[in-house]
């Protein structure tokens, strides 16, 4: 298989073998990214069929992805969150066809109908979307990809001074569990917070693609 599906993860022990499954189910190798977790992750993925990396602490998104990418050695690299719901192997081929043809360097993918606050958000800020796939030669040549805890402004970036060719892919039934879910409301309201202070100021402008 010429594609590496990879997973940076961080407590998500009820939701990663899920993910993992369906990645397995469209025929794709799965390389999960414990990033410091204090539960049951590593394990649950590994019980699904996934190669495991441990980090010993959090790192973020971006150091987990980093460390994972470092592994990979398949020309395509696929990258999702950990927390999906409803993904289905014909939303991991739809972004992989593309990138694979010749014809996008980078696919991302949106939600839609798969909730009515995580479509809200994915569409909000597309550009902040964890699903992807591109080459992995492309995803290495990002420079200061560690800088932020989130990997999305620094690819943003590299995606508009590279000039590259990417679309969002449309993924019709998939959605997010939502932070608020998971880490309780006022926690998870607090993280979400944070974390488009930070985001926001990135975006994109681009076409999608049914």
């Amino acid at each position: 298989m010429d594609t590496t599906v990879l997973i940076p993860a961080y407590n998500e022990e009820a939701h990663i073998a899920a993910v993992v499954a369906v990645a397995q189910e469209a025929g794709l190798p799965v390389l999960v990214v414990d990033d410091g977790s204090t539960d049951q992750t590593a394990q649950a993925a590994e019980r699904a069929g996934a190669r495991v990396l441990r980090l010993p602490e959090n790192r973020g998104k971006s150091g987990a992805l980093a460390f994972g990418l470092a592994h990979v050695q398949t020309p395509y690299l696929l990258m999702l969150d950990a927390d999906l719901t409803g993904l289905k192997p014909k939303h991991l081929w739809a972004m992989l066809e593309p990138v694979r043809s010749g014809e996008l360097d980078m696919a991302i993918g949106v939600f839609k109908s798969g909730g009515l606050m995580t479509d809200f958000g994915n569409r909000a800020t597309p550009f902040l979307s964890g699903q992807r796939a591109c080459t992995t030669a492309w995803l290495k040549s990002v420079p200061n990809l560690t800088e932020r805890r989130w990997p999305e402004p620094a690819i943003t970036d590299h995606l508009a001074r590279t000039q590259a060719r990417w679309a969002y892919v449309e993924l019709p039934g998939a959605g997010q569990v939502m932070k608020e879910q998971k880490r309780g409301f006022w926690r998870g309201l607090g993280m979400r917070l944070r974390m488009y202070a930070e985001l926001l100021k990135y975006s994109l402008g681009g076409k999608t693609r049914a």
